[in-house]
This record gives C-alpha cells, sequence and structure tokens, in this order.
C-alpha cells in the first residue's frame, strides 16, 4: 500500500507558532504571520467559493513583486491549487504556449498585464481570467483551510527558459519546496533576526524559494517590485537585512554603486547564483569584506543545491562549493563518473529534485539516468569534492577540436575597467567549425585592438573571440539570465555590423 506523507498546512502552522511575528514588508507597510493568513484565506475563499476553482486544480499566475501577488500565491497554496508561474517579460505567443501546455482553467493576472490576460482568455479551459483587484474584493464565504498538505502534490509548475527548444514545464512538490527550505538552513543557518530581501521575481524559483523559506522558518521578507541597486545599497547598509539574492549582473550594479564604506555589520549573505560568476568581481567582494556565497541551483532542483560555505570562500575562489546536505552530486564524462578535475556533465540526487516535467515523457527519460537528474550543465569536482561550473553543455563552443566555455571568456571580459558586462557565442566557421563571438557594454571608449589585447594576456589564443560587437545592453530573461539565444537572432537578422 503506497504511503503518503502530510505536513501540516505550512501557513496555517506558522501563524499558529508566531502569529505576531512579522512575515512581509513591502513599501513601508508590513504583514504578521496571522494577518497573511487571514488574507491569503479570504482570498483561497473567493477562488473556490465564487470563482469555483478546485483542490487539485491549475491556474495561471502572471504577477509582479507586490504585496497582492505575494497573498495570491500563498491563497494558491491554501485552496489546493497548483500555481503555473508565468514569466510577465513573456511575449503573448509564448504565454499562449504555456496557458495551452499545462491547460489551466483560470488565469489570475495583475492589471499591468490586462491587455494579454485578456487575450488569453479564449485559450483557458473555463475562461476564468481574474485580476487581483477583483480578488481583493471578493468576500470569501464559507472557507475552511486545510489542516495538512500531501507531501507529493504538485505545489507549482514553472518553465524553464527554452534555451533550447520548447520550455518545458517544471513540477515542483511541496516535498521538492520543504527539503529545499531545509538544506538552505542546514548550510546558511538560521537567526531570529533573519530577514530576506528578495528583489528577484517571485514567479521565478529564486523569489518563490525565498516565499517558503519565509513560512518554514518564520522568517521576514522584505520584498521590492524591482531590482534598484541605489535603494538597496542603502537598506544593506543601514540594517535590517540580513540575506539577499542575488545574480552576477545585480551584483555587478550593486558594487558599481557602493561607493565608500561597506554594508551593515548585521548583513551575512549575499546568495549569489545564475550561473558561473566573474573571478574579478569575487575578488572585489573579498576585497571590500562582502560575504558571498556562491550557490548553483536551477528550476528543477528548487533553487539552491550546492553552496559554497564561507569558511572555504578564499581558498576555493570560483566554486560553487559542495552539495547541501540533503543533495548528492557526481561529474559524468563518457557514460560514466568522472574522476576528480575531470569535466564532464553535473547530476544530481535528493528529495528537491523534481520528479519530472509536465507532459513530457520523452524529455523525462532523456533526464534521468539511474534516479540521477542530468542537468545539461559542464563542470568539474576537485581533489576534495567542490564543484566548478563551467558552463550550459548547450552552449560549449567547439573550436578547432577544443573545448571553449563561454563563461570563461565572459569573466576575462568582465575584469576589463572599461567594460561592464559581456556576452559570448559560437559562430560558425569554415576553418575551425565554431569560433568564440563577443557582444560586450562598454562604459568609456574602447577598441577592439584593445580588447584583443586584454583577452591574449588571460586567454590561450583559440579561446579569444574573432568577432566583436559592442552593445548598448546585454538580452536577460526575468531572472538576469542572459539570453544567448537572442544575440544570436541580432546577428541573424541582420542588426548588427561587427566592430573592427
Amino acid at each position: 500500500m503506497e504511503k503518503h506523507l502530510f505536513l501540516p498546512n505550512l501557513l496555517k502552522q506558522r501563524a499558529f507558532l508566531t502569529p505576531e511575528r512579522r512575515a512581509l514588508t513591502f513599501e513601508k507597510e508590513s504583514y504578521t504571520f496571522r494577518e497573511v493568513f487571514k488574507v491569503a484565506s479570504r482570498w483561497a475563499g473567493a477562488l473556490q467559493n465564487q470563482f469555483d476553482l478546485k483542490k487539485g486544480s491549475k491556474a495561471g499566475v502572471l504577477i509582479k513583486n507586490t504585496k497582492e501577488g505575494y497573498f495570491l500565491l500563498l491563497a494558491l497554496q491554501q485552496a489546493g491549487i497548483t500555481a503555473v508561474m508565468l514569466n510577465n517579460r513573456l511575449t503573448f505567443d509564448e504565454l499562449r504556449f504555456q496557458v495551452q501546455d499545462t491547460s489551466i482553467k483560470a488565469l489570475l493576472y495583475d492589471e499591468e498585464f490586462q491587455t494579454h490576460a485578456l487575450e488569453l482568455k479564449k485559450y483557458i479551459q473555463e475562461e476564468h481570467v481574474i485580476s487581483l483587484s477583483e480578488m481583493e474584493s471578493k468576500q470569501n464565504g464559507e472557507f475552511l483551510p486545510e489542516e495538512q498538505v500531501e507531501m507529493d502534490s504538485v505545489c507549482t509548475i514553472m518553465y524553464t527558459s527554452g534555451t533550447t527548444g520548447k520550455p518545458k514545464g517544471v513540477l515542483q512538490s511541496y516535498n521538492n519546496h520543504w527539503w529545499s527550505a531545509v538544506g538552505s538552513a542546514l548550510n546558511l543557518g538560521l537567526k531570529d533576526t533573519d530577514v530576506w530581501l528578495c528583489a528577484v521575481p517571485l514567479f521565478h524559483i529564486s523569489g518563490y524559494s525565498i516565499l517558503m523559506r519565509s513560512l518554514i522558518y518564520g522568517m521576514e521578507i522584505n520584498l521590492h517590485e524591482k531590482f534598484d541597486e541605489e535603494v538597496i545599497n542603502l537598506e544593506l547598509k543601514n540594517g535590517g537585512v540580513t540575506i539577499i539574492s542575488v545574480v552576477s549582473a545585480m551584483l555587478q550594479r550593486l558594487l558599481k554603486n557602493l561607493g565608500e564604506g561597506g554594508y551593515h555589520p548585521d548583513f551575512r549573505c549575499m546568495l549569489l547564483g545564475g550561473g558561473p560568476a566573474p573571478k574579478s568581481m569575487l575578488e572585489q567582494c573579498k576585497d571590500q569584506r562582502i560575504p558571498v556565497f556562491q550557490t548553483y541551483g536551477m528550476t528543477e532542483t528548487s533553487s539552491q543545491f550546492v553552496t559554497l560555505s564561507p569558511e572555504d570562500s578564499l581558498t576555493k575562489l570560483g566554486s560553487a562549493g559542495k552539495p547541501l546536505f540533503p543533495c548528492e552530486l557526481k561529474i559524468i564524462h563518457s557514460g560514466k563518473e568522472a574522476p576528480a578535475n575531470v569535466q564532464g556533465e553535473i547530476a544530481v540526487r535528493g528529495p528537491n529534485v523534481t520528479r519530472g516535467y509536465y507532459n513530457r515523457e520523452e524529455a523525462n527519460q532523456a533526464s534521468y539516468v539511474d534516479g540521477w537528474f542530468l542537468t545539461g550543465d559542464i563542470g568539474y569536482q576537485d581533489d576534495q569534492g567542490f564543484l566548478y561550473v563551467l558552463d550550459r553543455r548547450s552552449d560549449l563552443i567547439i573550436s578547432g577540436g577544443e573545448n571553449v566555455y563561454p563563461a570563461e571568456i565572459e569573466s576575462v571580459l568582465a575584469a576589463h575597467p572599461a567594460i561592464t558586462e559581456a556576452g559570448v557565442i559560437a559562430l560558425p566557421s569554415e576553418e575551425w567549425g565554431q569560433v568564440p563571438a563577443a557582444f560586450i557594454v562598454k562604459e568609456s571608449p574602447l577598441t577592439v585592438s584593445e580588447v584583443k589585447d586584454f583577452c591574449r594576456n588571460s586567454l590561450a589564443g583559440y579561446k579569444v573571440p574573432h568577432h566583436f560587437y559592442f552593445i548598448e545592453s546585454l538580452p536577460r530573461n526575468a531572472s538576469n539570465k542572459l539570453l544567448r539565444k537572442d544575440l544570436r537572432e541580432l546577428i541573424e537578422k541582420g542588426n548588427f555590423n561587427e566592430d573592427r
């Protein structure tokens, strides 16, 4: 007989345990867990009674980082409805694909996205398209929240960014989110005074994982609608924030704006994810005593999976660290587990790893080998088991038979004082098969010959880009990850002339 694991209703339990503890601060307004539970329960009642959304159904969510968006996500949990998290930066066609792919019963949206929401109505099963202001105005009638949550039930579906092929919906259970939060706490530790600043999107795993940690830890979220380096630096300097999640592009902006003086002594963790980070940036953080915890994770692992502990940050600069306590990883090369210092595909296993993709049996079969999830990322472990993430397998450049990693070239380019950021892709070459091409955002005058000379000091000849394009800004998705396919499209569409 199959056993089902249950835990108490997370928000209800948190509101019972620490009712007067602060749960959320948004634009100078604060809410306790008791107040949040009250609002979320009222909204859950509206979903069930006014809009006839039953437990186990799926609802699309098109929101911003606001208190209303936060309340909605918790209301969906209370009602037992799976949240299909829609990226608010997608085009209509991209949103339509995800809406149809998951067969959602309703779409819940922020008014800013009303045009897309109304256009999507005919693609939604019950044609329920509900604004957040409409949610606020509804009275719930009778609503009794569930006493328990089934841990294997699907809490959220989040689509991968679709860097290769069509996006896939990642199934994330309550169990996945629970173990992600537990693993993070065992790694970073917990303090009664912890406040996690969230300027990453709630619809992305980086943001949603903070929401789940808040419920499980009893921790306050300091929610920001958008990332503003000046505002955030001020908060980190003034105290009251102990942890923030960032990617490299965000951290670079914080450093550029920081000026004299460091952060408040209470600030204890700059959790840095989103791919390999430039070593020059990490060294600058070390010099300025900024506590950077480099981490590796993905939508499929419900956020954090590997993190570099502070005691190793000086000797293992550039490493993502070791797996969190509940997690395992290995490197696979030529179908076998690789020895230390041999590059291969990163494979992961643990209770925070997704069971698979929604309605993608072929992809599921290809992604799992003997219980290990194949990430598609390239890396290696050193003699002590520390992970070094090199790049996405799909981004690998093979030039004249040599493996060239875009992230390595980007790290070198980012160290140039006149370069704000850089992106590298492969372009076809009759002579070499593929060669690297660099897209550069500069902040002061710079020539291609100067960049080439700079690269030659740090890179083997075959790694030095063959093509250079100066660009106003790099295309990024909502989680600030570089969109290399968009760079390729710019060239294919003839939008750029190569700089000489």
